[in-house]
């Protein structure tokens, strides 16, 4: 029995650091249990370890992972560097790009008229829409000409699979054929699981018991602006002292918020590094309530993982976002959490406070929150994903599938 063969490529595969490659991973070896033969592409040195699932090929297109900017040198390079690996890879059925490097979109169909293969693009951001949000400043005719160019690349494409309905949206305000967008919310790491507040070693060892805890955790991102929490965390620090505020994580956006806490820190927050995936479950679990941001600007453009995370975790979540995003609407839908504007430091404070002094009404929301995640899975996605392989995939006998049927959207809880 013949096995189709699928390439996924992006410049992030584990052990390095990035959600993406950590989604690609998750995905990757369901699709080699599945029966495909799977290959994947991503930057970084030919002799670095490797942390493949059983049955996936890794192939590294050379030089550090790391780039020098949102978009800077270091990402053209990547770009380039994973465009000339590919030239050298033996033809495969279908291949998948993800958007790491910005602009990786654009290799897929290139690939796809010199094998005569599938195409599939999996959008986690909207490039080059997003660059602005995240500072990267262009002039307007280099950044027309930049959409133009992933426009055209995504309506080659046989699927563009979206991880929100938001995103769907603006694919399709972008001029990508409808029937061609699938919406697959991405899912929690599934090393995340509830873990009892009391017990917890990670509580422990940062000494908060007792304390009412709120963490944000995850990257530091030039499109999560994060003043409005140090703001709430400072006033909490004079009316609720015994509320505890964890920010965790790394990210382009950290010598920021390191700027700010060097200047005026909170004697109830704690900045600590990105924890490794063996403690993320007690990580996460140990905070009380977890907060997510993103710049309203972004609706549409990403969807943050850490509310995800936060819900697998068991505990609710407050973005500090657009109404209209995704993961605002799965909240709301949801009741697992709460969405306040960006800027708004005295709402959250305020409904931090709520969860802290009402055990019962914070108690319902963590039930609310472990619930919505159990609806979707890794296992579940990849099985949406298969669907849309399998009708993408063309195989050496030169066969073409149908494309995708009518836009179909698949979200957490529904």
């Amino acid at each position: 029995m013949y096995k189709p063969s699928i390439l996924f490529i992006n410049r992030v595969f584990p052990p390095d650091r990035g959600a993406t490659g950590r989604c690609l991973h998750d995905l990757a070896a369901r699709f080699a249990a599945r029966g495909w033969r799977v290959s994947v592409l991503a930057c970084g040195a030919a002799d670095a370890p490797s942390d493949a699932p059983e049955g996936v090929s890794v192939t590294r297109a050379g030089d550090r992972v790391g780039g020098s900017g949102p978009i800077g040198a270091g990402h053209l390079s990547a770009l380039h560097r994973l465009h000339r690996a590919a030239s050298r890879i033996p033809r495969h059925d279908l291949v998948v790009t993800m958007t790491d490097p910005p602009m990786l979109a654009v290799l897929g169909p290139l690939l796809g008229r010199r094998w005569g293969c599938g195409v599939i693009h999996w959008s986690h951001d909207l490039y080059p829409d997003l660059l602005p949000v995240i500072g990267v400043r262009l002039p307007w005719p280099t950044l027309s000409l930049l959409r133009r160019i992933a426009t055209a690349a995504l309506r080659r494409c046989d699927a563009v699979v979206a991880i929100g309905s938001c995103m769907a949206d603006r694919l399709s305000g972008r001029g990508v054929p409808a029937q061609r967008i699938v919406t697959i919310p991405n899912w929690p790491d599934p090393v995340i699981r509830p873990i009892q507040r009391d017990g917890n070693p990670v509580r422990a060892a940062l000494g908060l018991e007792g304390r009412f805890t709120v963490a944000y955790s995850g990257n530091f991102g030039l499109a999560h602006p994060l003043d409005a929490v140090l703001e709430a965390a400072s006033s909490l620090a004079v009316t609720a002292p015994d509320i505890a505020v964890l920010l965790i994580g790394e990210g382009r956006g950290l010598p920021r918020v390191r700027r700010l806490l060097e200047r005026d820190a909170p004697p109830n927050l704690r900045l600590l590094p990105l924890q490794p995936s063996s403690t993320l479950a007690a990580s996460l679990g140990a905070a009380d309530l977890h907060l997510a941001v993103m710049d309203r600007r972004a609706e549409g453009l990403l969807v943050p993982s850490k509310v995800s995370g936060a819900l697998a975790a068991g505990r609710p979540c407050i973005l500090l976002g657009p109404p209209g995003s995704a993961a605002a609407r799965m909240l709301a839908e949801n009741r697992c959490g709460a969405v306040l504007d960006p800027d708004d430091a005295e709402g959250l404070a305020a409904a931090i406070l709520s969860h802290a002094r009402d055990p019962a009404f914070h108690a319902a929301a963590c039930e609310r929150a472990r619930a919505t995640a159990a609806s979707w899975s890794a296992d579940r996605a990849a099985d949406a994903f298969l669907k849309v392989a399998a009708s993408a995939v063309r195989t050496v006998s030169g066969g073409e599938a149908a494309r995708p049927p009518a836009s179909r959207c698949m979200t957490v809880g529904g």
